[in-house]
């Protein structure tokens, strides 16, 4: 009989393979060696630099009692995100599309949409929307 080119092949588990039994591939391997040989990399240990705190909660106090006036801009079909920016962490008057309007605390702004808190007259509650909803807003 002529060999098979074929093997073969077994699943054993780490455990119980004596060949592996003593490798750094059971513990974590990166913690095990010296930074300088991975070319200096140290995992992060903070946030990333421009990174908004999103757990840091709501307002403590609520919003100012005057609705501000409100300036429409013309033919716009979606709020740009960086125009929001400076409104990151602060209180916001907002007027959508259908007509409703509301305080709101932004606390973080992605490319279509805007997150943080909305004011329901008692108080704050989580809330995001996406900017093309958002017909004009302002900042105080």
């Amino acid at each position: 009989m002529y060999s098979s080119p074929l093997h073969l092949h077994y699943y054993v588990p780490y455990n119980q393979d004596p060949n592996l039994a003593s490798t750094s591939f059971q513990t974590d391997y990166y913690s095990t060696q010296d930074p300088r040989q991975l070319g200096g990399f140290q995992p992060p240990t903070g946030p990333p630099p421009g990174h908004h705190d999103h757990e840091a909660g709501p307002p403590t106090a609520p919003p100012p009692s005057a609705v501000p006036q409100q300036t429409y801009q013309a033919g716009q079909f979606a709020v740009d995100p960086g125009s929001m920016i400076r409104c990151l962490h602060r209180y916001t008057y907002v007027w959508l599309r259908g007509f409703e309007q509301f305080w709101f605390y932004p606390t973080f702004i992605g490319r279509h949409s805007v997150s943080g808190y909305r004011w329901t007259g008692h108080r704050w509650v989580n809330f995001g929307i996406s900017l093309r909803q958002i017909q004009s807003f302002t900042c105080v």
